[in-house]
């Protein structure tokens, strides 16, 4: 049987940790933490191909154990706020197993491993370093499937940011750097089994952030960068026998610092000397690498290359000079405009024609190397996501995108990427329509381009697409300008802006792009001439924008503003024949607890719907448009009645049609979640208190009530499920057996999916079937916020035809990430 449940895509982006929360694999696979996972994304096929879930905080540091012979890595450590290491061993991308490294009593900052053989010369032992904020670094060692602490080093109340593990040059004798806050690299030597400080070196000015060794020839080389805007290159090499030295007292020579080490009955003089410190960056560097050496004829050969991040938005590659041997900066790449700011971390690809930053913000930013001309960088498409909690998804009508918004103040929007010539179809963020002041909570679709969202403030807020993101979504998703545009394309504006003090986004015309000074001279005869109110910069796309795009030029104009409500935005829905948005706010008294209705067309209120008394979680409209169902924080859930009125111009009115109260209450706690049935028969509630239960039937009651207000009943068996339920969702396709396809989101992140069908026999006992949960990797780490069914048959960007077995599942999470589910209906 095939697998009912297929992860199509995965939407995240890297944790805001400092350096170290990114590492790219020899195997070419990139790891990075993003909340409580360690994503594993593959740059080529630019999708992520496996998450790994087993911490229990946030991931601080993700990096693959580099094998000797340079060939792919099987083994991937982390470390996370939860103050455990995880070692997490891969066949064939396929998580093996994971072994816990507990100890810490803080959260974990820094780790780095090394493969090291033991006596007998046979096996390889793995010798760990980590760092965290309880001020010590500890030392592990793991042979077999057994790992234990050796040794823990105390720095008082200091704090190590960076460890980075090697060996002594000609030897096998581990080394271990830790830079930290007190502005110097403490060297430790592994000497009998323990480590011991054998050398300080003194040189930076402020926090050490990034070290690293490399290996080059017979010397080893360390690579330092701190908060003082430098970078220092040291290098080790061992001393022959002193020789009797000529006293020539006139030159001026780098001061060395030597120490020396007992190894097998032989000593050996080691020299440290500072090679090169390198000046560009112009505030705190927090990070550097070595460009990942490689095997040639059996030899490990080291290149000379150097890449370095900065907060000051930019990502240096340095390389000595080929005459002079100076160290100078090759290429500089970076971010420009956008409330960024700047690098935490950088990599190389395992063969240094790619180089990956990773922004404040979690962004990730990937530039390769022009074959044809080896000095020039191009930027390309790399994954994208919320950096915070992800409140809300919804697929847009024709089913062709979705749109999210999130915590982290954004909206963004993801669309299948269709390339010429290929079948194989990946998802990317090609636009940000909303970049708010506020966090956002909750959006609806009014029409094909155009939303409508709520944030943690009072007023709604009706964006619509301009004519750039119109012609780009067409070059992207493969789907013809003529399907997309209707006749009242003609006056879209291009894009949109946002002003230097304003927070809305507004409209930028053909007109106002060209309006510029003419005149050189007249370009700073006023303030508002200095400075250009429009970023906008309209560009034609043929594959996803990156990240500086994104963030200056896919904003979406926003044509109204919809004042109502007492407090902040909590929910937001829209009927299907796109002709009401209804909304509600956060409340604590029944007066603010009003739902408000709001035509689409004039935008002006229709009528305020008082019944709750605390606020309103969520409310859904049935499919052909009768009612309007809310559930609440009260526990309870309201129906009202689209009263038809005979004549067509008069505005919709609706009325009470059936509620709970105190005494006809299922649910014991909160009802977060709830939906319709295709038939707009029976509605799903979803509450806290475990349970998940379908009401009806809507079409039978009611009208045989004396009093008009019909008592609708529970009509399936209380599903416990285990878990608070905070989302729930009714499939608009049913399955073979004409059932009904419902996906359950859990407060621990799971996913499940029941059929249901309505049973005749009393009392009600078979009528829910579980069929399929996502297992650990597929499921989100923290609670689903809410789930969204494609609303037809087949996977976007795909010629699935009507009949396909595929139904396709939105769904997003407190844990950053926005998932989107291939369910095998057949499957099922």
């Amino acid at each position: 049987m095939a697998a009912p449940l297929r992860i199509c895509h995965v939407a995240c982006c890297a944790n805001r940790a400092g350096g170290g929360a990114v590492s790219w694999g020899r195997g070419g696979l990139l790891a990075f933490g993003s909340c409580r996972s360690v994503a594993l994304y593959a740059p080529e096929k630019r999708r992520v191909v496996a998450t790994l879930n087993g911490h229990t905080g946030r991931v601080n540091c993700v990096q693959w154990i580099h094998k000797q012979d340079g060939s792919a890595e099987t083994e991937l450590i982390s470390g996370g706020s939860d103050k455990q290491l995880i070692l997490w061993e891969t066949q064939n991308k396929q998580l093996v197993k994971c072994i816990h490294l507990e100890g810490h009593t803080e959260a974990v900052c820094a780790v780095d491993a090394v493969y090291q053989t033991d006596e007998s010369k046979t096996e390889l032992n793995l010798l760990i370093a980590s760092a965290a904020s309880d001020s010590t670094v500890r030392i592990w060692s793991k042979r077999g499937s057994e790992a234990n602490c050796l040794q823990t080093l105390e720095f008082g109340n200091g704090f190590v940011m960076d460890v980075s593990l090697s060996f002594l040059p000609g030897s096998d004798v581990p080394i271990l750097a830790c830079g930290g806050d007190d502005c110097k690299i403490n060297l430790y030597i592994q000497q009998n089994g323990q480590f011991q400080k054998t050398l300080v070196l003194h040189g930076h000015e402020d926090w050490i952030r990034g070290i690293e060794w490399a290996v080059c020839g017979g010397d080893l080389f360390l690579a330092s960068c701190a908060q003082d805007c430098l970078i220092r290159i040291w290098k080790v090499q061992a001393k022959s026998a002193p020789s009797v030295e000529v006293k020539d007292d006139d030159s001026i020579r780098l001061k060395e610092n030597t120490f020396t080490m007992k190894n097998k009955n032989t000593e050996t003089t080691y020299a440290v000397i500072l090679e090169s410190v390198l000046a560009g960056h112009e505030n705190w560097v927090f990070a550097v690498h070595w460009q990942p050496s490689f095997l040639k004829d059996g030899i490990r050969q080291q290149t000379m290359r150097l890449l370095s991040a900065s907060m000051d938005k930019t990502m240096i590659l340095w390389a000595p000079d080929e005459e002079s041997g100076v160290w100078l900066e090759q290429v500089r790449v970076g971010e420009v405009g956008g409330n960024t700011l700047g690098f935490f971390d950088c990599q190389f690809s395992p063969d240094g024609s790619m180089i990956l930053a990773h922004a404040f913000h979690g962004a990730l930013h990937l530039w390769r190397q022009t074959p044809a001309n080896k000095k020039e960088w191009t930027p390309e498409v790399v994954i994208s996501g919320h950096f915070n909690s992800v409140q809300d998804v919804k697929w847009d009508p024709e089913g062709e995108f979705i749109i999210t918004v999130g915590s982290d103040q954004t909206t963004r929007l993801f669309a299948p990427w269709k390339r010429k010539h290929q079948t194989e179809v990946t998802w990317h963020e090609i636009a940000r329509p909303q970049v708010h002041g506020y966090d956002m909570h909750c959006l609806a679709m009014t029409g094909r381009f155009q939303f409508v969202s709520g944030a943690d403030e009072k007023v709604l807020r009706v964006f619509t697409a301009p004519k750039n993101f119109v012609e780009n979504f067409s070059n992207i998703s493969g789907i013809s300008m003529e399907k997309l545009c209707s006749s009242e394309a003609v006056d879209l504006p291009e894009g949109a802006t946002v002003p230097a003090l304003g927070l809305s986004n507004k409209a930028v015309f053909q007109g106002d792009m060209a309006a510029q000074p003419a005149d050189e001279e007249e370009k700073f005869n006023s303030v508002s001439n200095q400075y250009h109110q429009i970023y906008f910069q309209s560009l034609i796309l043929t594959e996803p924008p990156t990240e500086d795009h994104l963030l200056q030029n896919t904003l979406w104009p926003e044509v109204q503003k919809l004042y109502g409500h007492g407090y902040e935005i909590f929910c937001v829905a829209c009927n299907n024949s796109k002709t009401i948005v209804a909304s509600a706010c956060k409340a604590s008294k029944k007066e603010h607890a009003a739902i408000i209705l709001w035509s689409t067309t004039s935008w002006k209120q229709l009528q305020s719907l008082s019944f709750h008394n605390l606020t309103v979680t969520q409310m859904a409209f049935s499919p052909d448009d009768k009612f309007l169902l809310a559930v609440s924080r009260d526990r309870n859930w309201s129906v009202w009645k689209n009263q038809d009125k005979k004549t067509l111009q008069s505005e919709p009115v609706f009325s009470l049609f059936a509620y709970t109260d105190k005494n006809t209450a299922v649910h014991s706690r909160i009802i977060w979640s709830c939906d319709w049935t295709p038939d707009s028969k029976y509605f799903i509630t979803g509450s806290r208190d475990k349970k998940v239960i379908i009401w009806g039937d809507c079409g039978s009651a009611g009208a045989t009530e004396s009093s008009g207000l019909g008592a609708i009943e529970p009509c399936s068996s209380i599903l416990d499920v285990g878990d608070s339920v905070t989302a729930v969702s009714i499939s608009h396709v049913l399955a073979p057996d004409e059932s009904y396809i419902i996906a359950v989101g859990l407060e621990c992140g799971k996913i499940n999916l029941y059929t249901w069908k309505q049973s005749e026999q009393r009392p009600v006992l078979t009528d829910w079937t579980k069929c399929a949960e996502t297992d650990n990797s597929q499921s989100h780490t923290l609670a689903v916020k809410r789930l969204c069914w494609r609303n037809r048959v087949g996977r976007a960007g795909l010629k699935d035809q009507d009949d396909s077995e595929w139904l396709q599942l939105a769904s997003c999470g407190a844990d950053h990430c926005v998932k989107i589910l291939n369910v095998n209906r057949c499957a099922l």
